[in-house]
């Protein structure tokens, strides 16, 4: 029998999109430093991307944080396609992988660790929330079962409830009503637009349908939940799943240091922006970004573009390879850049380190897809939000940011966007009345979240509380099965 002073060992696998492989890896390093063992998976295609995109890492992305003394060892797993194959422009294939092709990879891994002689036995797999496998592979094996959901508790409880939705006729029904929904469980009200999108969405029976819809029947049977929230900022939702599993709010889940993490996360080759960002003064640059995954129209490309032209407001814009799709090489209109570098007001590149552009002082504003990441580092770094949700739980993360927190604006009030709004919106934030009204509330929410950090803070102590949690878990399941082996085979 394993004693009680073993270390617990966590099988960590992150579902394959940067937006959920950085927090998975936070949440690794700040299990390891709890004294946990950690053996994290990663897909083989985020590996090649990461590996590529910095070639000093070694292909170890945990090189340097075993080094300073935690116990995290890294292996990669097929998620049933080639590594070369284009994830991005073949979404319904990837997530068909995911779906029905990735388990049978991920439980032959999972079972070599659990089987393997090296100490100490694995005793729990955590998992992102959105496979759809985790509970039958965890039983199957005897560990515990962790779902990690890396979004707010807001969407977890929709996608929980969505048969209350379906009940009520606000989704997937012939006719969808469009009025208040009033009667999901922690949620006083939310309007049918802040839905996530598929929950929106008329045809629910795309594969990314069937990947959410297994994905929060799989999670029912999970032992525990760990979501990358604040408690302070979901306090109703939280009391109300709290009441369906155990969850607990553990956000936001940085590492120590935050702006020098010592593991490679990022998909693409960073720029260092700090240079040209030091030429400008305090608060006037905007900060443009779109997230890790998420594809934007041409024609809203050229209205934010002008938009940016015509603000005057200087700006930093991440325009990643494949914004558009993988086969646009240049989203720009004609002549943007020859404008752009007339007076030096503008920097666009494919890829930098987020953390140390919002973290810069001349960084006023952000201009941003409403990635929960995104959000919270932006909150940390105490810059007022820009909201131009694209897709999934962007809508809903909207409605936190601007109509709960009051901590940003949206960047359209209609479906399409225009070049003229865009300018207007851009200079409210970034010097208008509006934006200083952003930034005083931000820095109440900056607030709430450092307090939960601390040594006595709510995310602390709910951490610890899930560690306990877990730990009697796995020791008295570990009892049980003595007590049933001795039954039959009595100890002599």
């Amino acid at each position: 029998m394993v004693g009680s002073d073993q270390k617990p060992h966590a099988i960590l696998i992150a579902f394959p999109l940067q937006g959920h492989v950085i927090p998975a890896v936070h949440l690794a390093m700040n299990l390891a430093s709890k004294g946990f063992t950690i053996t994290f998976i990663n897909t083989q295609s985020i590996h090649h991307q990461t590996t590529k995109a910095q070639p000093d890492s070694g292909g170890d992305i945990f090189a340097g944080a075993r080094k300073s003394g935690l116990d995290i060892r890294y292996k990669t797993v097929s998620d049933g396609l080639p590594i070369g194959f284009d994830r991005s422009l073949n979404h319904d294939q990837f997530m068909y992988s995911l779906l029905h092709v990735s388990s049978a990879h991920a439980e032959e891994l999972i079972r070599d660790i659990v089987m393997s002689d090296l100490p100490p036995p694995a005793t729990c797999l955590i998992a992102d929330t959105f496979f759809v496998w985790p509970s039958m592979i965890a039983k199957k094996l005897g560990l515990a079962y962790v779902s990690f959901w890396t979004e707010p508790a807001l969407v977890f409880t929709l996608y929980y409830h969505m048969n209350l939705l379906r009940m009520n006729g606000h989704f997937d029904c012939n006719s969808k009503r469009d009025d208040t929904i009033n009667y999901i469980p922690g949620v006083p009200a939310i309007e049918p637009t802040d839905l996530m999108s598929y929950l929106q969405e008329t045809d629910t029976s795309s594969v990314v349908h069937q990947v959410i819809f297994k994905a929060f029947e799989d999670v029912k049977n999970a032992d525990f939940v760990v979501c990358n929230t604040i408690q302070e900022l979901e306090p109703e939702t939280i009391s109300a799943l709290q009441v369906e599993k155990p969850f607990y709010a553990i956000g936001p889940i940085f590492v120590s240091g935050f702006t020098k993490s010592t593991v490679a996360t990022s998909l693409w080759s960073e720029s260092d922006c700090a240079h040209w960002l030091d030429t400008k003064p305090h608060g006037s640059v905007l900060y443009v970004s779109f997230g890790s995954y998420a594809h934007v129209g041409r024609q809203d490309i050229e209205e934010i573009a002008y938009g940016l032209l015509l603000s005057k407001v200087n700006f930093v814009w991440v325009l990643r390879p494949d914004i558009i799709s993988s086969d646009v090489t240049d989203p720009l209109p004609d002549g943007f850049g020859e404008q752009m570098e007339m007076g030096n007001r503008g920097k666009v590149v494919q890829w930098c380190n987020q953390i140390a552009v919002l973290k810069h002082p001349a960084v006023g504003g952000f201009l941003t897809h409403c990635g929960w990441n995104s959000i919270l580092e932006s909150i940390w770094c105490q810059v007022p939000m820009l909201c131009f949700p694209l897709l999934t739980d962007q809508f809903t993360n909207r409605k936190l940011v601007v109509d709960d927190w009051r901590i940003g604006m949206n960047i359209k009030d209609k479906m399409s966007i225009g070049r003229k709004e865009v300018s207007q919106k851009i200079d409210a934030l970034v010097n208008g009345k509006l934006g200083d009204e952003c930034m005083n509330k931000i820095k109440e929410v900056r607030k709430a979240m450092e307090n939960a950090l601390m040594p006595d803070g709510s995310s602390q102590k709910n951490l610890d509380q899930f560690i306990e949690d877990l730990t009697a878990r796995t020791y008295n399941k570990l009892g049980d099965g003595l007590k049933e082996h001795t039954a039959v085979h009595p100890i002599k």
